[in-house]
This record gives structure tokens, C-alpha cells and sequence, in this order.
């Protein structure tokens, strides 16, 4: 029996040796393409490295000190903080007016331009071009729009004021009224919704016919077409549009420093947004530790909604595969 035990377990070692080289060379060509792997995502990990993670890290630290980009950094704690949210009352002018907007452009533009792509669904002749033309707002400069609305918005002789008088309405002073200054920035973002409506218009088109035909042979009416098959089909894409939106419509900059004069915040700060508040104290009076803090309160109101968002979606986003998946 020994000698028989002692075979049996020369043989195992013999077995195993016999193993290890291919498990040895399977090991070293793994290493091998996940350094080829490394190599191709090199670029991406440096500029994440220096050009995001380093500038998020370097803010962060900013913020618990008192710097002027000419001086060293003096370390101060939470004095940023603690001035931003008990001494500065412009901050919370600035951040009402940012919440303000986001609340009334965000569901207008989402459902304006829900509503735009189901017309353009339309099989109706020279629909392409009907297409081209609300799209192409979406791709024009930023500064030479906003000049032109400006123009569009004077209480005087603004197109929109005189395309009012025309039915009897008077026109209000839009950009020169503190009530009327964010609804102007909303109607003007209501007027670029092309981008939004090709989202919208590209998965319409991705909804099966045959769940229409079978809700017309039920005799489904075209409102019950909509919101129990068009609206949950589309589901996902106005989930991703309403986190776009939002986050893009918390950092509104560029509208509110052209049109109100080098960043002034307009008439009594009824334009003063958030980011604007917080670039004047970056590069007006070079408080770039407060200014670091204010980015990072934005980040983490962005972070809170975002998480919101995606916790409140399983309830109303549907997926073809099912919402775990």
C-alpha cells in the first residue's frame, strides 16, 4: 500500500508540474493585454489625472483657505463656509434666482421639446425640413444669440413687444424688470429645444407600430396612446434629459454675463445666478478660496438632486428589459 501511495503521489506532482506552465503563461499573457489595455486608456487616465481629479482636489483644499492666486494659501478652516452661508447675502440671492430657474426651465424645456418631436413624428411631406429648422437653433453661437434676443427683448422696439401689440397685449420691460428678467431667459431657452427634440424624435422613432395597432384595435383614443405607450417607451430618454438638463441649467453663466452687462446680475440681482456670483469672486475681487467653496456647495446640491433623481426614476422609467436591468 505504501508503494502505491507513494506512485499516486509522484504522479500528482508530476501532474501538477505538467500545469503550471500553462497556468504560468495564461497569467503572463493577462498581464500582457491588460498592459496593452493600460496603454490604450493612458491618455484618458492622464487627463483625468491633471486636468480633473488634480483641479478637484487642489479646489477642495482652497476652500478652507484664504487665497488670492498672488499670495500662499492660509489655511482658515471652515471661515468660507461659514461666511457663505451667515454673511453673504448674495449668496442666497444667487442661489434662489439658479433654483428659480432650473425649476421653471427644466420641465417647460423637457416637455416643449417631448411635444415638438411628436409633431415632427409626423409622416407629412418636407417633414426633413420642418426638422432642419427647429434644430438649427441648438447649433448657433452662444454670445451672438444672446445679443440677438436682447435685441428681440427691447420693450421698445423688440420684435416680441410688437408681436404682442399686434393681438392687444403690452409687452413688459422683460430685461430691464427684475420680475421679468428670468422668465426672458426662459423663453429664450424654450426656443433652443432642438437639441432635446432630437433625443426625443430618435427614439420615437425606435417605438414599435405594432403596439399602436394593438391599442387602436383595443380602441385607444390618441391621448391614451400617448401616455400609456409613447411615455413610458420613451421613459429612459427623458430620464437622461431631465439630469442633463438640470445639472447644465444649475451652471447657467454665459446668459446672464452678456445680458447683464459684464455680470453685473442685472437689474436689483434678478440675474445674479449662481455661477456668476461665484466667477465674480474668483476673478473680480480674486477670493478663489470662497469662490472654490461656493463650487463645491454647487457639486454637492447637483450630487443631492442627481441621487434623487436616480432613486425616484425606478418608479416611473421603464426599460424593455425590465427596470433591474
Amino acid at each position: 500500500m505504501t508503494g502505491k501511495t507513494e506512485i499516486g503521489i509522484s504522479k500528482n506532482l508530476e501532474s501538477t508540474k505538467k500545469k503550471r506552465p500553462i497556468k504560468t503563461a495564461k497569467m503572463t499573457r493577462a498581464r500582457k493585454n491588460n498592459v496593452i489595455g493600460y496603454l490604450f486608456i493612458s491618455p484618458w487616465i492622464i487627463g483625468f489625472i491633471g486636468l480633473m481629479l488634480g483641479p478637484m482636489l487642489f479646489s477642495f483644499y482652497a476652500s478652507f483657505t484664504d487665497y488670492n492666486i498672488t499670495s500662499k494659501m492660509n489655511f482658515i478652516g471652515l471661515a468660507n463656509y461659514k461666511q457663505m452661508f451667515t454673511v453673504d447675502d448674495m449668496f442666497w440671492t444667487s442661489l434662489w434666482n439658479t433654483l428659480y430657474y432650473v425649476l421653471f426651465s427644466v420641465p417647460i424645456t423637457t416637455a416643449g421639446a417631448l411635444l415638438l418631436a411628436v409633431l415632427l413624428n409626423q409622416k407629412v411631406k418636407g417633414m426633413k425640413i420642418f426638422r432642419t429648422i427647429f434644430y438649427l437653433p441648438a447649433v448657433l453661437s452662444g454670445v451672438a444669440v444672446y445679443f440677438l434676443w436682447m435685441q428681440l427683448l427691447s420693450p421698445s422696439t423688440g420684435m416680441v413687444n410688437t408681436m404682442l401689440s399686434w393681438v392687444g397685449i403690452e409687452g413688459p420691460a422683460w430685461l430691464f424688470d427684475p420680475k421679468w428678467t428670468k422668465p426672458a431667459l426662459i423663453l429664450m431657452k424654450i426656443w433652443s429645444v432642438g437639441g432635446g427634440m432630437l433625443l426625443y424624435l430618435a427614439s420615437l422613432q425606435g417605438v414599435s407600430k405594432n403596439l399602436y395597432e394593438a391599442a387602436e384595435i383595443d380602441g385607444a383614443n390618441i391621448f391614451q396612446k400617448f401616455f400609456h405607450i409613447t411615455l413610458p417607451m420613451v421613459s429612459p430618454v427623458i430620464f437622461f434629459d431631465l439630469v442633463t438638463s438640470t445639472i447644465g441649467s444649475f451652471q447657467i453663466f454665459q446668459e446672464a454675463y452678456v445680458m447683464s452687462e459684464s455680470g453685473n446680475g442685472g437689474p436689483a440681482n434678478s440675474l445674479l445666478f449662481y455661477n456668476l456670483h461665484m466667477w465674480n469672486n474668483a476673478f473680480k475681487t480674486f477670493d478663489m478660496g470662497y469662490a472654490s467653496g461656493m463650487a463645491w456647495i454647487l457639486f454637492v446640491i447637483i450630487m443631492i438632486l442627481t441621487v434623487f433623481q436616480l432613486k425616484i426614476s425606478k418608479r416611473w422609467v421603464h426599460y424593455e428589459g425590465g427596470n433591474d436591468k
